[in-house]
């Protein structure tokens, strides 16, 4: 199964746009990866490759079988085990409008962002199509989120934002389930349940929505009793 593409939000394209160009900054030393596409090479301040896009660490991707998987955590975890601690030389190649450097790093003579692209790790980055060959090669192989079904992750974030903004209103009308966190475990609220109307949602807290009941006891949450 293909991911599913989804029109580049222009959220995204103004959180990634690049405002100034930079190619003096050089970091070298042991990696310590964020998640598939940040890391912090020697002691450095964060910093994100350029031309890739990773899954989000809270996004959840659909399987075969239909089951909810934690794609975004599982690609964090693989790149850290794959990366972590071995000696990479980063170039910036420009400066974000939050000051981060975005990089190409080299890891034994090898294009980070090839690899994971070539690997099914992350995506080649929609506006610049840098690793359009890895990615090819990666989707007629089914490798890694190829396999799955999968929301762009600009598209993820932009459904996070409005979130943030609106916790009450659920960023797909047919995904009304509310997945709450509170003292007493992880509840899902149905509407019509009596509690339904003041759970608010907060991404950035793990709660979200889901689109059925199967999905949410799935992911390890129960049904309210009321």
């Amino acid at each position: 199964m293909y991911l599913r593409y989804i029109a580049f939000s222009a959220l995204a394209a103004l959180v990634f746009a690049p405002v100034m160009a930079r190619a003096d900054l050089v970091f070298s030393g042991p990696v310590v990866m964020g998640d598939g596409d940040s890391l912090r090479v020697g002691g450095s301040q964060n910093l994100r490759l350029i031309g890739i896009d990773a899954p989000e660490l809270d996004q959840t991707c659909t399987l075969d079988t239909g089951a909810t998987f934690g794609c975004g955590a599982w690609v964090a975890e693989t790149v850290r085990k794959a990366f972590n601690g071995r000696a990479a030389t980063c170039t910036a190649q420009q400066i974000d409008r939050y000051d981060r450097p975005l990089v190409t790093c080299t890891i034994g003579g090898e294009d980070l962002g090839a690899r994971l692209v070539r690997e099914g790790l992350a995506l080649t980055y929609r506006e610049s199509k840098t690793y359009a060959a890895e990615e090819k090669a990666a989707i007629l192989a089914d490798r890694g989120l190829w396999s799955m079904d999968m929301q762009d992750p600009s598209e993820h974030r932009r459904a996070r934002a409005t979130n943030r903004a609106a916790p009450n209103s659920a960023p797909d009308p047919a995904c009304t389930i509310k997945g709450n966190i509170s003292s007493n475990g992880r509840i899902y609220h149905r509407p019509g349940d009596e509690n339904y109307a003041r759970t608010n949602i907060r991404v950035d807290r793990g709660e979200r929505w889901f689109c059925t009941e199967a999905e949410a006891r799935a992911a390890g949450w129960r049904g309210a009793r009321r």
